[in-house]
């Protein structure tokens, strides 16, 4: 039975975040310690007491993510957990889970996700772009909505999270046309979504310009276990790889569901979601029918999921 750790992107967050971790855990203590050093500033004080309108904004809640899941994920290590078979991240969450293969060291990865934030913020002007999930419709008629929409704009799928929801991105305009055209296709719901940029489309391409002199300065390590890569749904075994499949990734639709069945296919049958939230849990289980999923999150998460790795209780799917 192999298990993967999976690591969560942005709309995680939650204020209070990580705290319990900090208070409890030595190896979790660090982490934010670590991270508040290598920023200048206390992304830790942001997790625990926000506010919100802070920790919402992307340049805060990308390495705000960052910290929490790599916190837990040492915490969950320190506590006795094993080393996954694999590990996957969903956008925010592949640096996450580098950091966890030992790729990437803590300090260079949170300065990067704040760069990150800042420049896929920076790509658009605020009110330009949108985005907008789409339920109960065929990806392929979901391409050919957002194709035909287009008009000379960018509009295209972002985020394949698994049948039946995709979530397209664009220009504000052309989505908008895309979400009418997508109804009129047959799907069950199309919900606008609250965020300030059209994510992992190709109006993304100068954050990713801007990004790649700082992603080239960074040591990446060959890692420790594998890593599924968002852009291609392919495992990375080589530092180098991670590096590129990064900066492509920012541009580049997020393959999670693609990911998810390809780790299925290589055995993986048990699936822990390690930082804020469970939308990753919810995720699998729609993927895979009969997933063992289990969320790490808090102390009190951890003793199951380890009497679980040791073929103890069959996780809970929460």
């Amino acid at each position: 039975m192999a298990t993967a750790y999976i690591f969560p992107g942005q709309g995680s967050q939650s204020t209070g975040m990580g705290r319990e971790l900090a208070d409890t855990c030595a190896a979790a203590r660090a982490v934010f310690d670590e991270a508040d050093s290598a920023l200048g500033e206390s992304i830790s004080r942001l997790c625990f007491e926000g506010p919100d309108e802070q920790l919402k904004l992307t340049a805060n809640t990308q390495p705000a993510i960052l910290t929490v899941s790599v916190a837990a994920y040492m915490a969950f290590r320190e506590a006795g957990a094993p080393e996954p078979e694999f590990a996957a991240g969903h956008s925010l969450g592949e640096y996450s889970a580098l950091v966890a293969a030992d790729v990437l060291d803590l300090a260079d990865a949170v300065r990067l996700v704040r760069a990150r934030g800042t420049f896929m913020q920076e790509a658009v002007p605020v009110g330009d772009g949108a985005m907008a999930a789409v339920l109960g419709l065929d990806s392929g008629e979901i391409d050919a909505a957002c194709r035909e929409s287009a008009e000379g704009d960018i509009c295209a799928p972002a985020n394949f999270n698994s049948p039946g929801q995709v979530v397209i991105a664009g220009a504000a305009a052309a989505v908008a046309r895309a979400s009418e055209a997508a109804r009129r296709r047959g799907a069950k719901r199309v919900v606008p979504l609250d965020v300030s940029a059209p994510f992992h489309t190709a109006l993304m391409q100068p954050a990713a310009d801007w990004l790649k002199p700082m992603l080239e300065a960074v040591t990446f390590r060959d890692p420790r276990f594998p890593v599924m890569a968002n852009a291609t749904a392919e495992l990375v075994t080589r530092g180098v790889e991670a590096r590129a499949l990064l900066l492509q990734q920012i541009a580049a639709p997020v393959l999670w569901e693609q990911s998810v069945m390809k780790l299925a296919g290589l055995g993986v049958t048990r699936w822990v979601e390690i930082g804020p939230g469970k939308v990753l849990a919810g995720l699998v289980r729609k993927i895979v029918k009969g997933a063992a999923c289990q969320s790490v999150e808090r102390p009190e998460d951890f003793a199951a999921a380890i009497a679980a790795s040791a073929g103890g209780d069959t996780p809970s799917s929460v």
